[in-house]
C-alpha cells in the first residue's frame, strides 16, 4: 500500500495529452483550449461613444458655460465621417467623428437652439470636459494580437461571450477524453426500468460515473454491468480497447475477497500493475494498471463513497492532465466540528460549508462518513481533506478542503442556526 501523492504520481504520468480538434464555437462550451487564441483584431475596433451626448475636440479642458455649435448627428452603425462644426450629436456606441475626441453625455449640457428640422443646433456646457472623456478607445479591452485565452482553459459562457466579440468562430480545443465504464458484481441490477429483484441492488455507481465525466468534460463512450467472473470483465475491457477509449475505470472486485477478481485477472491479460492499495479512506484497495497497447485503467472499489472518492481525488486529476490543465488551487476552511483520522491514511470527508460573520469559510463534517452512505454526500457541499499526518483537528484549525464534484466551486450553505 501506498500514500495518495505517490500513487497520484504514478497515475499522473500515465496520463497523455490528448490531441487537439477544431471547434466551432457554439459548440465550445465546456471545451478546453489547446493552443494560445490572440486577438484578430482590437477591441474596440475603433473609437466610440460611451453615452449618449456630444461630441467635441477637446485640446485643453472645457470649462463650464462654455458654448458650441452643433452640426450633424452620429449614431452607433453610421458610417465614419468628418466633423463638420464645433461639436457632433452622437449615441452611445457610434463612432467619433474624424477630428473630434471627447464626448459630453447629454445631461451635462443646456440645448440653446435647434436647427428646422428639430436637431440640436447649439449647446452649453454645465459640466467642465476633460480630452478622451466619455470614449471607449480602440484596443482599450483587447490590443490587436494579444493573448486572448491561453491553453488549458475550459470555455464558460463568458469566453464565448470575448470569442465571439473578436469575430472567431471556432477554436482548437482538447479532444474530449474516451472513458469506458465496467461495473462488476452480480447482485447488481442494472434496468431500473424493472421491479428489483430480491437478491438485487441498483446499480448506481455506473450512472454517477457517466454523470460525474459528463461533468468534468469527458465523453462516455460505454457503461457496461457484468458478473463476477474474470471472462466477461475481459470480454468487456477487450471491447473498450478496441474501440480506442483513452480510460477505463471499473468498480468492484478489487479488494481481498474471494470474488475480487480484477487483480488477478489483470495479471492474467499482462497488464502492467502500477500499484494496487492507497493509503486512504474510503477506497484503499483501488488498483492501476497500464493494460498491454491500450488504456490506462483505474479499477476502484464497488462501494459507492469510495467510487466518489476516487472520481474526485485520482479520475479528475488525470482528465485534467490528458488536457493539459494545471494542478487545482488548494481551499482552506476554519473547521467546526473536531476530527480523530485514523493515523498513516489520507481521509477523505463530505462536508457541509458556510460563512462566519467575519468572512472566513467554516466546513462542518458529516457525522455519517460510512462508504455506503450516499445520502451524505447528496447533502455535501464540499470534501474535506485530511493528510496522512494531520493527526488531532481540533475545531478552530485550518484544513484543507475540494469542491465536491471537478470543474464546480464548493457549495456554500447558510450558516447554521
Amino acid at each position: 500500500m501506498i500514500e495518495y501523492t505517490d500513487a497520484l504520481q504514478r497515475v499522473l504520468a500515465q496520463a497523455l495529452r490528448l490531441p487537439p480538434e477544431s471547434c466551432p464555437l457554439e459548440q465550445a462550451l465546456g471545451r478546453v483550449t489547446a493552443a494560445v487564441i490572440h486577438s484578430p483584431l482590437a477591441l474596440p475596433t475603433f473609437d466610440h461613444a460611451a453615452m449618449d451626448g456630444y461630441a467635441l475636440q477637446v485640446r485643453e479642458p472645457l470649462a463650464p458655460g462654455s458654448e458650441h455649435a452643433v452640426h450633424g448627428s452620429q449614431a452607433a452603425g453610421d458610417r465614419a465621417c468628418a466633423a463638420t462644426g464645433d461639436a457632433c450629436e452622437i449615441m452611445t456606441g457610434a463612432r467619433l467623428p474624424e477630428g473630434l475626441n471627447s464626448v459630453v453625455a447629454v445631461e451635462d449640457t443646456q440645448l440653446l437652439a435647434t436647427h428646422a428640422d428639430g436637431t440640436p443646433a447649439r449647446i452649453r456646457l454645465l459640466q467642465s470636459l476633460d480630452a478622451g472623456q466619455n470614449v471607449r478607445h480602440a484596443g482599450s479591452d483587447v490590443a490587436m494580437g494579444s493573448e486572448a485565452l491561453r491553453p488549458g482553459i475550459r470555455i464558460d459562457a463568458a469566453h464565448v461571450m470575448l470569442l465571439a466579440a473578436l469575430g472567431i468562430g471556432s477554436i482548437d480545443v482538447v479532444r474530449r477524453p474516451r472513458v469506458a465504464i465496467i461495473c462488476t458484481g452480480k447482485e447488481l441490477q442494472a434496468d431500473r426500468s424493472q421491479p428489483l429483484l430480491a437478491e438485487c441492488i441498483h446499480n448506481s455507481n455506473g450512472p454517477y460515473l457517466a454523470a460525474a465525466l459528463g461533468e468534468a468534460g469527458a465523453h462516455v463512450h460505454s457503461c457496461v454491468t457484468v458478473d463476477d467472473t474474470a471472462v466477461t470483465y475481459a470480454d468487456a475491457l477487450a471491447r473498450a480497447v478496441d474501440t480506442g477509449v483513452d480510460l477505463v475505470l471499473s468498480t468492484g472486485a478489487v479488494s481481498m475477497g474471494r470474488y475480487d477478481f480484477v487483480p488477478e485477472a489483470l495479471r492474467g491479460l499482462g497488464a502492467e500493475l502500477l500499484f494496487h492499495g492507497v493509503a486512504i479512506r474510503p477506497g484503499k484497495p483501488l488498483l492501476c494498471a497500464r493494460l498491454v497497447h491500450g488504456p490506462l485503467l483505474l479499477a476502484l472499489p464497488g462501494t459507492p463513497m469510495a467510487v466518489a472518492a476516487a472520481m474526485r481525488f485520482f479520475v479528475a486529476p488525470v482528465l485534467r492532465t490528458m488536457a493539459g490543465q494545471g494542478t487545482e488551487p488548494v481551499l482552506h476552511a476554519v473547521l467546526d466540528t473536531s476530527q480523530h483520522p485514523k493515523p498513516g491514511l489520507r481521509h477523505f470527508l463530505r462536508a457541509t460549508l458556510h460563512l462566519a460573520d467575519d468572512g472566513r469559510l467554516h466546513t462542518r463534517v458529516l457525522p455519517q462518513q460510512q462508504p455506503f452512505r450516499i445520502y451524505p454526500y447528496a447533502e455535501s457541499g464540499a470534501w474535506v481533506v485530511l493528510p496522512e499526518n494531520a493527526g488531532v483537528c481540533n475545531e478552530g484549525s485550518i484544513v484543507e478542503i475540494a469542491s465536491l464534484m471537478h470543474g464546480e466551486s464548493p457549495r456554500i450553505d447558510r450558516a447554521p442556526p
